[in-house]
């Protein structure tokens, strides 16, 4: 499908004689797939994610868009394929009401009435906030928050969707139900969706996962070839998931059972096996 974002050989610091926040980095996002980018507080991935929107400039480096090279002149051409939801959802509600905020974004973009008031229903309702259109947005919960901002993205129609940090604040199911639902959309809307996190439970439903550490890429790969580097990611402050660990000190005292497991649903799945067979 060919891809959608390329890094080439990019570099950023906020001041010219400053620490380099990311150093030579170059990379790709394939078109219509789930990428996540990881790393721990300071590696660079919320940067990369700010300069993929043209919030911030690369010191040095090229960064290309669905074809269209980063620049002065072209930074609005590219916010305008890319839609980003922050960790904390309350920054960029801007109406009274959820039916207000959806709609704002369309507003500025000067879409017709009746075009908004067809996109406001559908976005909500693939969301599962339909029946919430009439609500203040303060009323809402931190997972109902994300949802509405995930729909006012989902109204404009973006090409790229960013989720920077953005489940940071949730508990651990509201973590995977927004997860869940995003790809759902990413599937089914054709988005490419890219998930920036320090959380290695959010990384297995991507497609490719990109590993950053201290500003530099620290490795590519599929989540299972990333996950499997379990004492490595440890070394960089990235925590495996407790039911891989759990996997892995079962298989360390001799008991058959599989050890590259990620979910919950795995490690049933392969004791309710693992019992049968007993």
């Amino acid at each position: 499908m060919g891809k959608i974002i390329e890094f080439k050989h990019v570099t950023f610091q906020y001041q010219e004689k400053g620490p380099l926040i990311l150093d030579d980095i170059s990379f790709t996002v394939e078109r219509g797939k789930m990428t996540a980018i990881i790393g721990h507080n300071g590696s660079g991935k919320s940067t990369i994610a700010k300069l993929m929107n043209g919030l911030l400039f690369p010191s040095s480096g090229d960064i290309v868009v669905d074809g269209i090279t980063l620049t002065d002149e072209t930074v609005w051409d590219i916010r305008e394929k890319i839609g980003m939801v922050f960790q904390n959802p309350d920054n960029q509600f801007v109406g009274t009401t959820v039916r207000d905020d959806v709609a704002f974004g369309m507003e500025n973009r000067g879409f017709s009435r009746t075009q908004m008031i067809e996109r406001i229903d559908d976005s909500l309702k693939l969301v599962d906030m339909l029946d919430y259109m009439y609500t203040e947005p303060h009323r809402l919960s931190g997972g109902q928050k994300q949802r509405v901002a995930i729909a006012g993205l989902i109204a404009l129609r973006p090409k790229v969707m960013i989720l920077d940090e953005a489940t940071v604040m949730l508990d651990p199911l509201g973590r995977r139900e927004i997860v869940q639902t995003i790809n759902e959309l990413r599937q089914g809307e054709q988005l490419s969706l890219i998930m920036v996190t320090h959380d290695l439970e959010e990384i297995i439903q991507a497609d490719h996962v990109i590993v950053l550490n201290e500003g530099k890429l620290w490795a590519e790969g599929t989540p299972l070839q990333i996950l499997s580097r379990g004492d490595e990611l440890g070394n960089i402050g990235l925590d495996i998931p407790f039911v891989t660990q759990l996997a892995h000190q079962l298989h360390a005292k001799g008991i058959p059972i599989n050890e590259h497991i990620f979910t919950i649903e795995e490690m049933m799945e392969e004791l309710w096996t693992l019992h049968s067979k007993t």
